[in-house]
């Protein structure tokens, strides 16, 4: 069973996501919170497999909470509620540390895939999604920590970073290649060091950007 948290202001929005979750026999939602200052001091307790959180909420916003939670090393993996116009705003969550977004009225179906996807370890930074969001770089301040020029990667390394692209975790991406889930962690931890970023979604915006996959 993979234990979600909703943080949304929006109390129908919240009802609306925990019903639809509610007919999902792999997902049980644990709690809620209304704000931002409310996820903060709730999420480390509750520390739940995946948070559901809005990025425009009073006070303390989505982003407020990820960067507070992300320092303290307590975000656990967390999607992204948003809507078509946030794209600087979901851009600047992923970089803090979200595994990807879903819009709000995302279906049922893909709603539980994500939710499934980031708990196994994988992100939902995809490629139609991606190419939108970069756009907006040029607008938008980027403080990737990345080298603007990675070192070149292996062949192997391009092909499990397009395979991270796809949201695959490591050890769907070991089945995939007949290697042990160790060896791609190997090649993960490879990937993020020649790009010079801190996690595997900077690592798939970042080739992206440089046009690598």
């Amino acid at each position: 069973m993979i234990t979600v948290m909703l943080v949304d202001d929006q109390n129908l929005v919240r009802k609306g996501v925990r019903s639809l979750l509610e007919l999902s026999e792999e997902i049980e939602v644990v709690a809620e919170a209304a704000d931002g200052s409310e996820a903060i001091l709730m999420i480390p307790e509750v520390n739940p497999d995946v948070v559901l959180l809005d990025m425009r909420m009073p006070g303390l916003s989505g982003l407020d909470v990820l960067r507070e939670l992300s320092s303290a090393g307590t975000l656990p993996a967390t999607i992204i509620l948003t809507t078509f116009d946030d794209d600087e705003l979901v851009l600047a969550g992923i970089q803090s540390g979200a595994r990807g977004y879903l819009l709000k009225d995302v279906a049922l179906a893909d709603l539980v895939n994500a939710i499934k996807t980031v708990a196994a370890g994988g992100s939902i930074v995809k490629p139609a999604v991606t190419q939108r969001l970069l756009r907006g770089l040029a607008n938008l301040n980027n403080d990737f920590s990345s080298l603007d020029q990675p070192d070149p990667l292996t062949e192997r390394e391009t092909e499990i970073l397009r395979l991270m692209a796809g949201g695959y975790s490591n050890k769907e991406i070991a089945n995939s290649l007949g290697v042990a889930e160790g060896t791609v962690k190997n090649h993960v931890s490879n990937i993020l060091s020649k790009m010079g970023v801190r996690d595997r979604t900077r690592a798939v915006l970042k080739a992206f950007e440089l046009g690598q996959i």
